[in-house]
């Protein structure tokens, strides 16, 4: 996959079939195997939708977890009055998916660019298949894809998108752990800073409970699909007296043992921040990539870490390693191949096995180790990766920033050059 423009009619043409099939899907003009995830749409954002429309957000559903501007997602469906609310919120699924498709085939333009960001969007999406549109991550993705795009030559432009992300989702407040050193770090951060506090003023006058979600996300236990689940999954086998319930708005292991597991994936997600801070500190080569390769590895690095790991937070490690495998330099091809295969994965896990997941027998322990296991080897290799691209060792650290410079040089003025400190 290079950056021939010979390639782009190719990747439009799979990714306009693939789409108009999940869009039948979701519409159930064809209808998948496995639970229906339309529901969530139809069904809890709809009552979201009734209640924000009622000038107060949901303050007292625990499901409502998420940041005060993702109220403009749920609320978006009224844009097209002419649909009933979920064709209405799948048909701007759609179009933010096409956004992204958009966005990567112009980035890819160029002598140091490439298509191959917009083949993984092109096939990491219906790898998810229903989910991917029946929730609205396609919409956060967008966001953090414009962000990163962006702020090659903004940082401006990627502050405030990536503070805008973080109030629709939290997650893309990590685009901005790989901005360069110096200048190019404080107009991003200042922008994301101001842009962040001026929205959450604005949301808090706009409503009561704009907050609320902060305490809903504390009290989350251990979910069935998380890296720390699998102790459960497998101490099932051997009689664990625990159950598995809908808590606070997905299927969790509630029983003993459970506080201590949630704890310690708290712990592992502090550790994952720890080493983010010391590569940020020690990191001293900055080049084209470096913001999308440190964001998709902070991203991985969370999600995997996370006491939940829902079916659609696959959607943003997509997203990022499409953003990643723009640029010719970033060393992301192989943790973005393992993302794509895990995302293959989770549709088999959920919807289709979903009940061999919660049951934890033989088929759901296998893919629950081998959707796990594929983002954990995925997560190290990223963080191998970018720790020995922009940290390099005392004695090669000259010369290396040396040929980064005359890289950078060679590849023209459109192409800014590695960024040492």
């Amino acid at each position: 996959m290079t950056g021939s423009s010979g390639t782009r009619p190719a990747a439009f043409a799979v990714w306009a079939l693939s789409r108009a099939l999940l869009l039948l899907w979701v519409s159930k003009v064809i209808t998948p195997p496995g639970l229906d995830v339309t529901s969530d749409v139809s069904v809890i954002y709809h009552g979201w939708y009734d209640v924000l429309r009622s000038g107060t957000y949901p303050q007292s559903d625990v499901t409502w977890q998420y940041p005060p501007v993702a109220a403009l997602a749920i609320l978006s469906p009224a844009l097209l009055p002419f649909l009933d609310y979920a064709s209405a919120f799948f048909v701007l699924a759609f179009l933010c998916d096409a956004l992204v498709l958009a966005l990567l085939l112009y980035a890819g333009r160029g002598a140091a660019r490439r298509t191959a960001g917009a083949w993984v969007w092109v096939a990491g999406v219906p790898l998810l298949g229903t989910t991917a549109y029946a929730r609205y991550d396609v919409m956060v993705t967008a966001v953090a894809v414009a962000a990163l795009l962006a702020g090659v030559r903004h940082p401006r432009v990627l502050g405030a998108l990536a503070a805008f992300g973080a109030l629709l989702k939290v997650w893309p407040a990590l685009l901005l752990a790989g901005t360069a050193r110096g200048r190019r770090t404080r107009l991003a951060w200042a922008t994301a800073g101001g842009v962040a506090l001026g929205l959450l003023a604005l949301c808090t006058a706009a409503a009561p409970g704009a907050l609320a979600f902060l305490g809903f996300q504390r009290d989350r236990g251990t979910e069935v699909e998380s890296l720390g689940a699998l102790v459960f999954h497998v101490a099932r086998q051997f009689g664990w007296q625990g159950r598995v319930e809908l808590h606070y708005g997905s299927l969790e292991f509630l029983g003993p043992h459970v506080p201590l597991v949630s704890t310690l994936s708290l712990m592992l997600s502090l550790a994952a921040f720890g080493w983010l801070l010391v590569w940020r500190l020690r990191a001293r080569t900055f080049g084209v990539s470096t913001t999308a390769d440190a964001a998709f590895t902070a991203v991985l690095l969370f999600t995997t870490t996370s006491r939940v790991i829902s079916p659609q937070y696959m959607l943003w490690l997509v997203g990022l390693a499409a953003v990643c495998l723009v640029f010719r330099e970033s060393r992301m091809a192989w943790p973005a191949a393992l993302v794509l295969v895990a995302t293959g994965v989770t549709q088999l896990e959920f919807p289709l096995g979903f009940g061999h997941v919660v049951n934890s027998d033989a088929t759901g322990v296998t893919l629950m180790f081998l959707r796990n296991g594929l983002l954990v080897a995925a997560s190290l290799l990223a963080c191998a990766r970018l720790w020995r691209d922009t940290v390099p060792g005392r004695d090669e650290a000259a010369p290396r920033a040396a040929a980064r410079e005359a890289a950078g040089s060679a590849s023209g003025p459109a192409q800014p050059s590695r960024l040492s400190r």
